[in-house]
């Protein structure tokens, strides 16, 4: 594929403030008022105290088990899994989502999309931002602390079968797979939106076969796993793409999409691209979002509010645009486009937790689980596009096993001072190492130490208010999932 290659020209951003932006603060404010305020969608403990014990109980069994960072690359325990409980991912079709950034919201709105035009949907994503039950979605909410329990205590005979019979004992995330297969099939769904953990081709959720696959811009993260160019990461997340499937790709570095065509190829799938067959043909910033224009497989769907934050989410929602149109036949089986109304109902609605979320004001505190530099570089954007901060300061907990030094780097240039932290996860790296490449990155001036997140959440806000209570002082908490839900907790959302 040579560099002029239309692949590699992606479709122009315009991130630039219209001028008459009264007209465009009035209109987003209708059409949100149109498509409901947005839920926040994540869950509390729960209230009655034994369903919190029985909770709690569950959680502990599963912790027992190799958690999300130990893997032995074979799809063999889930699908001996899966056979045991009767193949119930063979039940409902499904839509399939890789890639290195933004898949949780690409499922989310694929979610919304789906919902809206009434068909019951299963949504399985991970990680969490505050609790277990939030990675299993039926029509469009977390499955209650009950149900989660009673899925758990459901397959827990045929789990242990399993253990038994296999080397290793199924994962926490393979468990986890295993009860949102299950309860998909039990609800039942006409339709499930699955999440990979990490890769494709050997990830637990891949004994599911997607009838339209959605591959999300892939960057450099898990590289001890998955490869160290696109290319090679690409090879991994190619084996989501199944015989006669639709693939709906994401705009790629140009190895990366090499990679990924010629699988689609091999498989007979076809394939749709951003920038060629559908895009966001505009967007400006709006109050509490932004309004696009994006051109789906079946024609254009102007003037839909999308409140959330940045030209990424822009980029996710053309993609869960052509996903679902994808899954309804339109381009295909259908020449008509998708219902315009129906659609910007869906995606005003839509609702993203911990990505560019406010969860406070004055000064305004602002939630990103950014937690490579990939992600970084584009939470940076839109922080800069979305509010007009004079002073921003950052709160910072990683973890160990990412590349923090390019995370740190693409936020530099927009922090004025970092408070470095840690959170309670075994992962976290040690907020004294961190400031230590906090200090190489930002200067020593620049960076305090706090390594309990109450306190650093305290010292920043802190530093942000210095600019006075009518000035354009904020907080960024990021780095990590973990971070950015703890701290959620801690500011008083759930």
């Amino acid at each position: 594929m040579s560099e002029s290659d239309p692949f590699d020209e992606i479709v122009a951003e315009e991130t630039d403030r219209d001028p008459d932006l009264a007209v465009i603060e009035a209109g987003s404010r209708t059409l949100r008022t149109q498509g409901g305020a947005p839920s926040a969608d994540v869950p509390t403990r729960p209230e009655d105290p034994e369903v919190d014990k029985a909770l709690r109980e569950v959680e502990a069994e599963l912790a027992t088990r190799w958690g999300e960072t130990k893997l032995e690359p074979s799809v063999s325990r889930i699908a001996a899994l899966m056979d045991v409980l009767g193949e119930p991912q063979r039940s409902y079709p499904s839509i399939h989502i890789t890639g290195t950034n933004g898949k949780t919201s690409t499922a989310r709105m694929i979610e919304a999309l789906l919902g809206a035009f009434e068909l019951r949907t299963g949504r399985y994503t991970s990680p969490h931002v505050q609790s277990v039950t939030e990675r299993i979605s039926l029509d469009g909410a977390p499955v209650s602390a009950e149900r989660f329990i009673e899925t758990y205590q459901d397959i827990k005979p045929y789990v242990e079968m399993v253990d038994t019979q296999q080397e290793y004992r199924l994962s926490f995330f393979e468990v986890l797979t295993g009860m949102a297969y299950a309860a998909f099939a039990d609800a039942p769904v006409d339709v499930a939106v699955v999440e990979v953990g990490m890769g494709g081709s050997w990830d637990a959720t891949n004994v599911i076969d997607g009838d339209v696959a959605v591959v999300t811009p892939i960057d450099l993260d898990h590289t001890d796993r998955l490869g160290s160019t696109p290319a090679e990461i690409a090879v991994e997340k190619s084996g989501i793409i199944k015989q006669d499937a639709t693939v709906i790709l994401a705009q790629q570095p140009v190895d990366a999409a090499q990679v990924l065509l010629k699988k689609a190829v091999e498989v007979d799938a076809t394939v749709a691209r951003e920038g060629l067959e559908f895009g966001v043909v505009s967007r400006q910033v709006a109050v509490g979002g932004q309004l696009v224009t994006l051109r789906g497989l079946g024609g254009e769907y102007p003037e839909v509010y999308l409140p959330l934050h940045g030209a990424h989410q822009a980029h996710n929602a053309a993609v869960a645009l052509a996903a679902v149109e994808a899954f309804f036949g339109v381009g295909a089986v259908r020449a008509e486009p998708l219902d315009g109304d129906t659609v910007r109902k869906a995606f005003a609605a839509v609702s993203s937790p911990g990505r560019m979320e406010v969860v406070r004001r004055s000064p305004t505190v602002v939630l990103d689980a950014a937690h490579n530099p990939a992600g970084a570089r584009v939470a940076a954007e839109a922080v800069q596009e979305a509010f007009d901060f004079s002073r921003l300061i950052g709160v910072v907990g990683a973890s160990g096993d990412k590349n923090v030094r390019g995370l740190l780097e693409a936020f530099e240039p927009i922090f004025a001072e970092i408070v470095v932290t840690q959170n309670s996860s075994h992962r976290a790296m040690d907020a004294d190492e961190l400031a230590a490449v906090a200090v190489e990155v930002f200067g020593d001036e620049r960076v305090q130490v706090e390594p309990r997140l109450p306190d650093a959440l305290e010292a920043a806000i802190t530093l942000a208010e210095e600019e006075g209570e009518f000035t354009g002082g904020g907080v960024l908490v990021t780095g990590s999932v973990i971070t950015v839900g703890e701290a959620r907790l801690l500011l008083g959302k759930g």
